[in-house]
């Protein structure tokens, strides 16, 4: 059972919209000084409800991406170039026998997340752009599950392949998160260049998919008995979501996902809806910062409205849902990563709307790429920087 919630008024964020304030979800290649390697130290912050302890863990990652926890206290650490890491007791050890990743702009080593019998199978799931085998410079979103031996990945095989090869190397998406009946979600970007694919039931683009471990189909997926949509396909009209969380509690789907210039969105996503891009966003076009070429309308009713419009813009990335009582004014609150607006963002939520939000470590350690809930309730950030690191906050008393 979920606490009681605490209402409070909402932030004026409309009234700071800022729409065009941020480049797109492009690579970064400095921390501007946010997280310097020779200077940061830890630090006491406040909040309006909980005072913080932040302490790097782990420094000079080459854009960290992804983190997962093992049952024994080790982390798994992922570096988009194409790098796996065990982390223990804060010492990295790259991991061996990774498959054959294509690291270009946004593409490389993505997310990684380990089977919910670990302790019994030591599986080890991870998601990278994987280059066509004709062509290396078109690539696709692809899942791979491996078996975890000390520092050695074995039996490593791609369980699904996003089924068109393309390019540019942006908008891949691509988080993982497990329902309770062992099923696997994962996220696909529109692939950046044509975003009409997101609307295209028969392409894996633009959506939001559900597996079996074994990288095969549901039997109640969706749209199994429907010839025009992929059987995978559990949403779609997404732009690109990088940040997903799954409620232990009831199952609910939280997704982030980026819009174009402005139109960051929080979705509460349901089985089989349309979530409308491109003929449908929030968002304004790059270069004109007029509508979208694509779009039609801002709302539409048969495309699902976002739960939540983030402004200003937000550039989301790594998503997580505080369950533990170690933050107890956050029991319950989403923690919703920002890259180039590099922040946390704290969302209280009702069954119906975001009634609350709070900025979290804003411009402290920079381009914030994923945010996790730790197994004691600590907090756990990487950042997205040629010299990033893994960050622990954690309750100041």
């Amino acid at each position: 059972m979920r606490r009681a919630r605490h209402f409070y008024l909402p932030l004026l964020w409309i009234t700071l919209l800022l729409i065009g304030c941020e480049a797109p979800d492009t690579d970064a290649t400095t921390n501007n000084g946010a997280d310097d390697p020779d200077t940061w130290e830890a630090r006491t912050l406040d909040s309006q409800y909980e005072a913080m302890r932040l302490d790097r863990m782990v420094a000079d990652l080459e854009h960290p991406w992804s983190l997962a926890f093992l049952p024994d206290g080790d982390m798994l650490v992922t570096e988009r170039p194409g790098r796996l890491h065990r982390v223990q007791n804060g010492e990295p050890t790259e991991i061996q026998g990774l498959p054959d990743i294509r690291a270009h702009r946004q593409g490389g080593l993505m997310e990684v997340a380990v089977h919910p019998a670990f302790e019994e199978n030591q599986m080890v799931y991870l998601t990278y752009s994987k280059p066509a085998p004709d062509d290396p410079e078109n690539t696709a979103t692809a899942l791979a599950r491996g078996v975890l031996d000390g520092h050695t990945l074995t039996e490593v095989e791609d369980l699904f392949v996003q089924n068109q090869y393309s390019s540019p190397g942006r908008h891949y998406g691509s988080r993982l998160a497990w329902l309770d009946d062992g099923t696997l979600l994962m996220s696909i970007g529109d692939r950046g260049t044509t975003p009409p694919r997101a609307q295209d039931t028969e392409d894996h683009a633009g959506t939001l998919l559900r597996l079996t471990a074994d990288g095969g189909v549901p039997a109640d997926n969706p749209f199994v008995d429907d010839d025009s949509v992929a059987d995978e396909i559990f949403s779609y009209g997404h732009r690109n979501i990088q940040g997903l969380v799954v409620d232990p509690d009831d199952q609910t789907i939280w997704a982030t996902e980026h819009g174009p210039r402005g139109g960051d969105l929080l979705h509460r996503v349901e089985a089989g809806q349309n979530y409308g891009w491109p003929v449908v966003t929030q968002g304004l076009d790059y270069g004109t910062q007029e509508q979208f070429p694509d779009a039609e309308a801002r709302s539409m009713e048969s495309i699902e409205d976002p739960f939540y419009e983030m402004l200003p813009t937000h550039a989301p990335s790594g998503l997580a849902l505080v369950t533990h009582d170690a933050f107890k004014m956050w029991q319950g609150d989403l923690l919703a990563g920002g890259l180039s607006a590099q922040r946390i963002r704290r969302l209280v939520t009702t069954d119906t709307e975001v009634i609350h939000d709070e900025e979290l470590l804003l411009q402290e350690i920079g381009r914030i790429r994923d945010v996790r809930e730790g197994p004691e309730g600590d907090i756990f950030v990487l950042t997205d920087h040629s010299d990033g690191a893994l960050y622990r906050v954690s309750p100041a008393e």
